[in-house]
């Protein structure tokens, strides 16, 4: 098990060149939508259940599951990526990933509320100057600590960001004369299916379509939605009063000898509102459907499906995000675009939201000579095989920015200091904690993250192949997490036996 990573110099040739020659021919382009949520469980959707075994597709108990035929139905008509993971499961360096295909480390965005780097550029950009229209409205992200900002001035790529705001969680917004606004007072009590924030939105994404529907259009819709609070519009808010919800059961095993990062004592938010909000989801993505469809837009649009971090709703005694584990880490990603994807395709290769702009560009036919740190994984796209250059690999790391000081005045460091990575079968996870031991997880024997193999002599050469990967991803991505003083050492010790092995 070999792991070669493919790289250019993350700033070389910033500038990006493309071909001009399809311009003639831009409205025979596909169109490209892209539904982002957010904070987004990958347990909670149809398609996934069907993947997983019962006892990881209902972790809340056996009939806790909310209904998702919309989002399903794309996954049935196109590819359905079981194992894709943020850069960083929280938003910002997510998301900066996302648009740009480079790691966090290398677009500025190493934790919340940081600025992309304008040395960057999303493939909203590269649509763009290939003839697109552009447009985005809801949540951004990556402009700084703004609140909620509406239409920031830089436009990342979309042209139309009037609806585009940068951060926050509300949930009503009501035209003004100065533009959209939020409303803070009996938000959800008072919101109906134009002012509620997931209706509210898709109505603009709606309303998008049908005016460049004879245009070739690029269009992002990111809903701040089933991000925590936990509060939904009615009817959603009482679909789910009556349902039975348990405390999943990897909240209540044994943890000897896991770092503190893999469990906790939170305590579960209300997952009937939490299924609310992915129901009210996928009713509006069935109603972008209908327009696609009378539009005779839905065969020629490349619609993806994705979220930035997921949530881990009580698994392993936490909520939210920001560990490595797979229910904050491991995101839904589906592609539909019935001209090249064969129905129900399935790809249980890893893949990274980094990999999302390299390979939406190649599908495209759109050349490029920019170098990403995200891979082309267009093959994996169509059902085949992901392409000999590639290892099947991805990386992660945690978000706080701590320096050689810190670590070594501080006994205790935030949960989120940490560098992973992933295979198909394997974690590997290193932490700057003190008290943190190194930890490997074997995805297809314990898929509920429970136990640390990490010290087992049975996986003696699994932890050395991994680590070499993690030293050689650090070295070539700049990433200075790999390089920090005690997780350098934990890696150092096992690569250089491994070294002298090899």
């Amino acid at each position: 098990m070999k792991y070669q990573l493919v790289r250019c110099s993350v700033f070389s040739t910033l500038s990006v060149l493309y071909t001009t020659a399809g311009f003639a021919q831009i409205h025979s382009n596909p169109n490209v939508l892209v539904i982002h949520t957010d904070e987004h469980n990958f347990r909670t959707l149809g398609c996934y259940r069907e993947c997983l075994a019962r006892e990881q597709a209902f972790p809340w108990g056996p009939e806790a599951k909310v209904e998702t035929p919309n989002i399903d139905f794309l996954a049935k008509q196109g590819v359905l990526f079981t194992r894709c993971y943020a850069t960083t499961p929280v938003s910002t360096p997510s998301r900066g990933s996302f648009l740009t295909g480079m790691y966090p480390q290398n677009a500025n965005v190493l934790t919340n509320d940081m600025v992309l780097s304008d040395k960057t550029y999303t493939y909203a950009e590269v649509l763009r100057s290939q003839g697109y229209v552009t447009g985005y409205v809801g949540k951004l992200h990556l402009n700084g600590k703004g609140r909620p900002e509406w239409h920031p001035g830089r436009d990342f790529g979309f042209t139309d960001n009037r609806f585009m705001y940068n951060r926050g969680h509300w949930k009503k917004i009501e035209n003004t004369d100065s533009g959209p606004q939020f409303k803070m007072k009996d938000a959800v009590e008072t919101s109906d299916s134009l002012t509620f924030t997931t209706d509210y939105l898709t109505n603009r994404t709606i309303d998008f379509i049908k005016e460049h529907k004879d245009s070739s259009f690029c269009f992002m819709l990111s809903l701040p939605d089933p991000h925590s609070a936990n509060q939904v519009r009615s009817p959603y808010n009482e679909m789910y009063r009556e349902m039975h919800f348990s405390r999943p059961a990897s909240a209540a095993k044994n943890t000897t000898g896991l770092p503190a990062w893999a469990y906790g004592n939170s305590r579960m938010e209300d997952m009937s509102q939490y299924f609310g909000m992915v129901k009210c989801i996928d009713d509006n993505i069935g109603r972008i459907l209908n327009t696609l469809r009378e539009s005779n837009l839905l065969d020629n649009t490349i619609i993806v499906f994705t979220s930035d971090h997921g949530d881990l709703c009580g698994e392993h005694g936490l909520i939210n995000k920001s560990v490595p584990m797979d229910a904050s880490a491991r995101v839904p990603f589906i592609v539909y675009y019935p001209s090249k994807i064969k129905p129900g395709t399935r790809v249980d290769n890893v893949v990274s939201v980094a990999d999302f702009t390299p390979s939406l560009l190649s599908f495209c036919a759109i050349p490029t000579s920019k170098c990403y740190d995200g891979r082309d994984v267009t093959s994996l796209w169509k059902g085949e095989n992901l392409p000999a250059k590639y290892k099947d690999i991805v990386f992660m790391r945690g978000t706080s920015n701590v320096l050689k000081s810190d670590w070594e005045e501080s006994e205790s460091l935030p949960k989120s200091v940490w560098v992973a990575a992933v295979t198909p079968s394997y974690k590997i996870v290193y932490s700057e904690n003190k008290s943190d031991k190194p930890c490997l997880f074997d995805l297809s024997k314990d898929p509920d993250e429970l136990i640390n193999c990490y010290f087992n002599p049975s996986y003696k050469a699994v932890v050395k192949e991994l680590s070499q990967a993690l030293a050689d991803y650090g070295k070539k991505y700049n990433d200075p997490r790999v390089t920090q003083s005690k997780i350098a050492k934990e890696i150092e010790v096992i690569t250089e036996n491994f070294k002298h092995k090899h």
